[in-house]
């Protein structure tokens, strides 16, 4: 007999928060992305447009962990109009030493929300300006609100700017994130989110471009979070082709479910091998490196970060004494 814990979206809601040690675990994920020392296997992704959903599979084993997590992370997006979210999922942790499996987390998403907020504050702590007085956002849902958040831990920003294709939820996400962080936002153009913006985070599910290359200015940088999927495309391929640096998370991600795969499609960036985040993170790779850098980072997110949060999220809740164990 073994004890598996099982721990439900509250439990993990209570014992995990998006805060400086959850972007420092996320970190880590990525400096040991860039050892080669991961084993990371490609995405397993199905698209099921009978039903307006996807499905993804992430996993990843990083040396030094306790464990190593499968996540499994729906998306069915009719599923506002039947009163149900349209994300949910959850991750199976397993030891690292014996393969047995050590946790269910039954996280509906949360873990996912944290982990990707996550990811957008390491970008942002190594790609940023070093003052950014003016964040923006095109987007409107829950990870337009988190990646602020989550930005701001990094580089404290005063002012927001919000964009989204309904005035209204624009509106909501805006009072949201002012009565967060206690800081000015206010909803504008898209066009205007950019260029008033030192730092501008894209978050829709587009699959034709929200972000224009005439926007661009020196000292952006441009977080694009939206493009996990085959046919997603949030960024111009003109705006990648003009950035000074282009980033990715994992380029043979980026290049088939990422802006790069939509750059390449246009004839861009067709011999380029784009540096990857945790190379930027360990010192492999520079970054920005000077104040009027224009730098795109492309997250699709990665099975790493998904292994290094649910291992965060087993100690935090064993430390709260959170959860339930049953039995196998």
């Amino acid at each position: 007999m073994r004890d598996i814990f099982v721990l439900t979206e509250a439990d993990l809601r209570r014992c995990v928060k998006l805060d400086l040690e959850a972007v420092g675990i996320v970190e880590e994920a990525f400096r040991m992305l860039a050892s080669g020392m991961v084993i990371m296997p490609p995405i397993l992704s199905m698209e099921i447009p009978q039903a307006h959903g996807e499905v993804d599979v992430k996993t990843a084993y990083i040396p030094g962990f306790d464990g190593f997590a499968i996540k499994v992370s729906p998306g069915f997006f009719d599923n506002p109009k039947i009163g149900l979210p349209s994300l949910n999922g959850l991750m199976i942790l397993f030891s690292a030493k014996t393969g047995l499996v050590e946790a269910l987390l039954l996280d509906n998403g949360y873990l996912t929300d944290v982990r990707t907020a996550a990811a957008g504050a390491v970008a942002a702590r190594h790609l940023a300006p070093q003052t950014v007085e003016t964040a923006g956002v095109l987007g409107t849902g829950v990870q337009a609100r988190l990646q602020i958040e989550a930005a701001h831990l990094v580089r404290p920003f005063s002012k927001v700017l919000v964009w989204g294709r309904d005035p209204s939820k624009a509106e909501a996400c805006a009072r949201d994130i002012a009565e967060r962080l206690g800081i000015d936002a206010q909803v504008a153009s898209a066009e205007r989110v950019v260029r008033d913006s030192q730092l501008v985070i894209t978050t829709t599910p587009s699959r034709e471009p929200v972000l224009k290359a005439a926007w661009l200015h020196p000292g952006l940088l441009i977080t694009a979070m939206g493009s996990d999927q085959g046919g997603k495309n949030e960024i111009d391929p003109q705006a990648i082709a003009m950035a000074t640096l282009y980033v990715c998370d994992r380029v043979s991600q980026a290049e088939k479910l990422g802006e790069l795969r939509s750059a390449r499609e246009a004839g861009l960036l067709q011999n380029v091998i784009p540096p990857e985040l945790g190379e930027i993170v360990s010192g492999a790779r520079t970054g920005r490196s000077s104040p009027h850098d224009i730098i795109i980072c492309d997250l699709t997110g990665t099975g790493a970060q998904d292994t290094a949060i649910a291992t965060h999220a087993l100690r935090a809740a064993k430390a709260a004494g959170a959860g339930n164990i049953i039995k196998a």
